[in-house]
């Protein structure tokens, strides 16, 4: 079942769904999802923003696009269950319909994401399942591989798990270090995440068990080879 119906009484006045998104940083997912929205066929619409650090520079793209900020110092809280009930109430208040993670480092506790299921939607640094967790540039240049990228997956439990809704690749050049892969996968995300979002927000994503299925058009056949390969010797 995709998520058209169940959100069609939540959209807006303008018809876009309503969303949070979560930061904790520098926030340059923010200020694309933030650039996305402004397209007038975008699908969903930035409600609220949402740090655990009042010093996240991300803080400043929201405003200057006018759109609710709210710091929630996590400090302020004894145990990870009553930051996220203080988060829960937040989000409910706000009456948002997803909740976007952009750059928010803090594990949220099984209750929280249960309470969201499939509408909890992650940007990370990999080609998950590779390279789970932190150091992901490093690690894949260790690891040798040809490639790497960035993967938009709704959220479970475990960390960086759930159904992928999408993915961008980057290609690992001979003279990459952490700093300049990331540099690219990074501008891999700013990409991945709104169109991940459009799909999940414009009900056209179908979760069947660990699978998101995207009603959209797929990807073509084209093979991409590191180091090059030309087309004509593929066969």
């Amino acid at each position: 079942m995709t998520a058209r119906g169940r959100d069609a009484a939540a959209t807006g006045p303008h018809g876009r769904v309503p969303v949070a998104v979560l930061i904790s940083g520098r926030g340059s997912n923010l200020k694309a999802l933030i650039d996305a929205a402004k397209a007038a066929d975008y699908p969903a619409r930035i409600a609220l923003v949402i740090s655990n650090n009042a010093a996240a520079g991300g803080l400043g793209f929201a405003r200057d696009a006018g759109i609710p900020t709210r710091v929630i110092p996590h400090r302020d809280f004894d145990c990870r269950e009553a930051f996220d009930a203080a988060l829960d109430d937040v989000l409910r208040q706000a009456g948002v319909s997803y909740i976007c993670l952009a750059g928010f480092m803090r594990l949220l506790t099984p209750d929280f994401v249960t309470a969201w299921q499939d509408r909890i939607l992650n940007i990370h640094p990999a080609l998950l399942p590779a390279f789970r967790g932190l150091d992901t540039h490093a690690r894949a240049l260790e690891a040798g591989v040809r490639f790497t990228g960035c993967t938009a997956h709704l959220v479970r439990p475990e960390m960086d798990d759930g159904p992928i809704i999408a993915q961008a690749v980057v290609p690992v050049l001979p003279d990459d270090d952490a700093e300049r892969l990331g540099a690219r996968v990074l501008a891999a995300e700013h990409r991945c995440l709104p169109h991940a979002l459009a799909l999940l927000a414009g009900g056209l994503i179908e979760v069947r068990g660990q699978r998101a299925l995207a009603h959209a058009k797929p990807a073509s056949e084209t093979y991409l080879f590191n180091p090059w390969l030309e087309p004509d010797k593929m066969a």
